[in-house]
């Protein structure tokens, strides 16, 4: 059974403490390394990160694990228990993972190279992929959550999937980004195939769709105008007035903090806005900067639509404030329990796994239609 990857996006979290008691992270490493096994043999290495970049499948895989089904932690934990799960078995399954959380993530690239070895494609190709991803949903796209961890996983063909995750202290809440390298035609337009997520606010969204004339701008703005007339219109956008949405200060935009990052994308001269966002010292008050003179002076808006759909916590029949996608959650279970069974766990472990992930699906019916 193939299942489309239809849905990658975003999540978003409750902010939970602490952390999965070793107890319990020892069973999610055994039993998500079974249930790796069981997808890697029947469908191959490809469709594995279809189903984790699923954002629907991804919290099935969660409940059957035994980690909360709606908190923040699901994220880190569910991708450290495969990760771990999967250590010396990588060059079998031809699959692999890299990154994690905090200073882990930023192993990531070394991690990539590390594999290199066995696989059959260049590496340096998955470690742009993978600061791309990361450079698009902590300076692209500007929606209030900052990244902590971030996960890459990849094949020995060159597939690869991203989760990453950022954390907002001002509604507590945690945002989870899914990637999906197949899907990606484009890594700064519209990257996210679909988005689930619940809180929506202003969000500066460099990568949306509407956006293509804004990045244009933004690019040849650093590229091609002089520097000493890019730091001008700098200075001219501190003395308008700024739009009530943008929700910043003359001094996030101050003309000589900026200058440094100003001056290296000027010395690149970057092709597009790609090239633009991958420069070193370019990140969001830069980028917002030039979106800014875009806007501001040269009457070309960028979008500030919010990339997040919906989320997990809360959901209903009813279809209020979104429709529980029955027909979604009803596969991940089928392939999940399959694997569930076929794994090489004790009994009553199976049955245990098998009742969280139907207790996990009926707590997203029951929230939502309370």
């Amino acid at each position: 059974m193939s299942v489309t990857a239809s849905r990658t996006g975003v999540a978003n979290l409750p902010l939970h403490g602490g952390k999965a008691p070793p107890w319990l992270f020892d069973r999610m490493v055994r039993l998500s390394r079974e249930i790796a096994v069981f997808l890697v043999s029947e469908f191959g290495p490809d469709e594995v990160l279809r189903r984790i970049s699923d954002p629907h499948w991804f919290q099935a895989f969660g409940c059957v694990l035994g980690f909360d089904w709606h908190s923040s932690g699901v994220t880190t934990t569910v991708c450290g228990a495969l990760k771990e799960g999967l250590k010396g078995m990588e060059d079998d399954l031809g699959l692999f993972v890299a990154g994690g959380k905090g200073r882990v993530s930023r192993r990531t690239p070394a991690e990539i190279e590390a594999f290199g070895g066995f696989l059959l494609v260049d590496p340096s190709a998955l470690t742009y992929a993978s600061r791309a991803a990361a450079k698009v949903d902590s300076a692209a796209v500007q929606d209030g959550y900052q990244l902590y961890h971030h996960v890459f996983l990849f094949t020995k063909a060159g597939s690869w999937a991203v989760v990453q995750q950022g954390m907002n202290e001002a509604n507590r809440y945690a945002r989870r980004y899914h990637w999906l390298g197949e899907l990606v035609a484009d890594h700064v337009c519209e990257p996210h195939a679909a988005i689930c997520s619940e809180g929506r606010g202003q969000t500066l969204n460099l990568v949306a769709g509407e956006s293509a004339k804004a990045r244009a701008t933004m690019a040849a703005l650093a590229s091609e105008q002089p520097f000493e007339g890019l730091v001008a219109d700098l200075r001219r956008v501190t003395t308008l007035d700024l739009p009530r949405r943008h929700h910043i200060t003359a001094e996030d935009i101050n003309p000589d903090r900026l200058t440094r990052s100003l001056l290296a994308v000027h010395e690149r001269q970057p092709q597009g806005f790609e090239e633009l966002l991958m420069t070193r010292d370019v990140g969001l008050k830069t980028l917002r900067a030039l979106s800014l003179i875009s806007e501001l002076v040269y009457g070309i808006p960028a979008s500030y639509r919010d990339p997040a759909r919906f989320s997990f916590a809360h959901g209903g029949k009813d279809g209020h404030p979104f429709p529980v996608d029955r027909e979604t959650y009803d596969r991940s279970i089928e392939i999940l329990a399959r694997a569930v069974d076929r794994s090489r766990i004790a009994e009553s472990e199976k049955r245990r796994a098998l009742g969280r992930l139907d207790r996990g699906f009926r707590s997203v019916v029951r929230v939502g239609d309370s």
